[in-house]
C-alpha cells in the first residue's frame, strides 16, 4: 500500500470526527467531543484530530488560546475521492459493480424521486457519450 493510500484510509473514529467537524464547518476538540456519541477522552479526539491533520485531512487555525479545525476539502470533494478507493478496493473500479451494490443495500430506502434522478443523471451522461 502507498503512501497516499495511507494517508486515505480514516479509522471509524476519524470518519466520526471528520462527520462532526463537516456538520459544523469547523470545530474545537471540545465542540468535536459534544458532537460524537460516545467520545473517548479529550486527549485521545485530540491525538485522533492530530493524526487527521497529519494525514492532511484537517488544519487549524488559532482563535485566542484554542485551535479551530476545518476541512481541508469540501465534503463531497472528499465523498467522492472515498467511494473512489472503496469502488477500486471492492470492485475493482468498475462504476456499474459499484452503483450495483449501493443500490442492493439501499434499495429499500430509495424514494421515486431518487430513483428518478438517478435515471435523470444515467440518462444525461448516456447525451454526453460517457
Amino acid at each position: 500500500m502507498g503512501n497516499d493510500q495511507v494517508r486515505e484510509i480514516l479509522s471509524r473514529r476519524e470518519r466520526e470526527i471528520m462527520d462532526v467537524i463537516y456538520r459544523r464547518g469547523e470545530a474545537t476538540v471540545a465542540e468535536v467531543i459534544e458532537g460524537m456519541a460516545e467520545p473517548p477522552s479529550y486527549s485521545a479526539v485530540r491525538a485522533l484530530m492530530n493524526i487527521l491533520e497529519e494525514k492532511g485531512h484537517l488544519r487549524h487555525k488559532k482563535a485566542g488560546a484554542r485551535y479551530v479545525y476545518v476541512p481541508t476539502r469540501p465534503r463531497q470533494r472528499a465523498g467522492k475521492e472515498a467511494l473512489r478507493r472503496l469502488s477500486t478496493t471492492f470492485f475493482g473500479g468498475s462504476v456499474s459493480d459499484t452503483v450495483a451494490a449501493l443500490l442492493d443495500v439501499s434499495r429499500e430506502e430509495l424514494n421515486l424521486e431518487e430513483m428518478d434522478r438517478l435515471a435523470r443523471l444515467i440518462e444525461e451522461a448516456r447525451k454526453e457519450g460517457r
